[in-house]
């Protein structure tokens, strides 16, 4: 394979190809990182977070544009889109602010004078990114691994190759020091060598759990540190005290949001039998009524899958779970005509074991599981090989803080849709990955933790 073609999700149509680097170019971009970096690291911290500033306004003078390059290559709706642009610059802007209080100096109690433990950069840093959020998932990995001083190569999903070059553009118009950041066009192939490469210091993956698998193992034959945020099967338990109609809004967004394509979506409903078939009249009557088009108009709220082989995968998921004894309540079937179009689909009384409640359904695609009870309702939500993220809807918090402990997830959001945000740490366990993205453990993930142990002079 010589070149990659970006293709529009809503038609089907190519957009346009982009040549692949060849290895010199590959050699080139690598050169320049580590050489850049060593320079970086030495750049006062009040410069290095200007950076993250100008990074901000420049996705914000770029929003437009940047937003329908998104839908273009991706089908994610226009609003999203912006939306995802907006919040990129905002973890610019939270990193600008709070990196030089994350990455002080940490003064160590002692017997020696002005012991610390300090926070230094690892280097260059390989980024694997996904699709699903094409700009967000660089940039939530880029702003404190620039402020922290280390250097950045992407490799982005060879199906958003625009944005992945709009990407390195921001860096360009931000004032990036030159080779600080790269772009590689490149076949997945190419991963292993640059994961190898002793240029390379650490790599970040945001994808699946089989890439992940692979990409740990290439990295710890290498021994290198790896951040890996994988799959999800996100539960939402929804309790009998539960305010239902603020249960089933929250609820239909947390599904349907990016036309159900993220790891951190909400995927298994987990509703007690008291109150599920109130809650799921709810959800079906809100799901319905989400428009489906044009991804462009501003009024969509489902657009295309990224990609027609999804679209195929997550509706044979749907046969089967049919065929083990769910009841398809809404959609169900992939929309006849242009793009890659799957309506809101809803099962009920879906059963652990079934394909719905045991596999990822990366797709607009929801699954509604009766519990007894609250003890139930948790049991069912760890009875998954993912632990990324869960939501507890509860009339009671102080209840439903407790209940919260015993989930196995890297985050719980109590009354509320589990979102990334730069201000908590962002992560799974079990397979959905280990390490942290956001937050101060985020910006710590690639760096030297130094003990400076300083004794007094002779």
């Amino acid at each position: 394979m010589t070149a990659i073609t970006s293709v529009n999700p809503a038609t089907g149509q190519p957009i346009r190809s982009f040549d692949l680097q060849d290895d010199a170019a590959v050699e080139a971009a690598l050169e320049a990182a580590s050489l850049a970096q060593r320079a970086w690291r030495l750049v006062p911290m009040a410069e290095r977070v200007a950076l993250l500033t100008r990074m901000a306004a420049a996705l914000r003078a770029g929003k437009a544009r940047y937003g329908e390059m998104i839908v273009r290559e991706m089908g994610k709706p226009l609003a999203e889109a912006e939306a995802e642009i907006e919040k990129c610059a905002y973890n610019c802007d939270f990193y600008a602010e709070h990196a030089p209080r994350y990455l002080a100096d940490e003064p160590v109690p002692s017997n020696a004078t002005e012991s610390v433990i300090a926070f230094e950069p690892l280097g260059v840093v390989l980024a694997i990114m996904p699709w699903n959020y094409p700009f967000w998932q660089y940039f939530r990995f880029a702003a404190p691994a620039l402020a922290a001083g280390n250097g950045a190569i992407l490799k982005h999903a060879n199906n958003v190759p625009e944005c992945a070059l709009a990407v390195q553009e921001v860096m360009e118009v931000a004032g990036a020091p030159a080779g600080l950041t790269a772009t590689l066009i490149i076949d997945t192939s190419k991963v292993a060598g640059l994961i190898a490469d002793t240029r390379i210091a650490a790599v970040t993956l945001t994808g699946s759990t089989e890439v992940g698998a692979i990409v740990a193992s290439q990295a710890g034959k290498a021994l290198k540190k790896q951040v890996l945020e994988l799959g999800g099967s996100d539960p939402f338990i929804v309790l009998a005290d539960a305010d239902l109609e603020a249960a089933a809004e929250t609820a239909v967004k947390a599904r349907y949001i990016n036309v159900g394509q993220s790891c951190v979506n909400a995927k298994r409903f987990i509703v007690e039998e008291a109150v599920a078939d109130r809650f799921t009249a709810l959800f079906v009557k809100k799901a319905a009524a989400l428009k489906i088009g044009d991804p462009m108009d501003r009024d969509t709220k489902i657009g295309p899958m990224a990609r027609e082989n999804l679209r195929t995968t997550l509706h044979e998921q749907v046969q089967r779970s049919l065929a083990e004894g769910a009841e398809l309540k809404l959609g169900g079937r992939p929309i006849e005509g242009d793009g890659y179009y799957y309506p809101p689909t809803v099962l009920d009384h879906v059963r652990p074991g079934m394909t719905a409640f045991r596999e990822e359904t990366f797709g607009p695609v929801a699954a509604i599981i009766r519990a007894k009870d609250a003890d139930e309702a948790i049991a069912m939500a760890n009875d998954s090989e993912y632990g990324l993220g869960a939501a507890l809807w509860t009339g009671d918090t102080t209840r439903g803080r407790a209940l919260a402990s015993r989930i196995d997830a890297g985050a719980v959001f109590i009354n509320g849709m589990t979102a990334s945000d730069p201000r908590y740490p962002f992560g799974g366990i079990k397979r959905s990955g280990y390490g942290r993205e956001l937050g101060v453990y985020g910006i710590r993930e690639f760096v030297n933790i130094k003990t400076v142990w300083i004794g007094p002079a002779k």
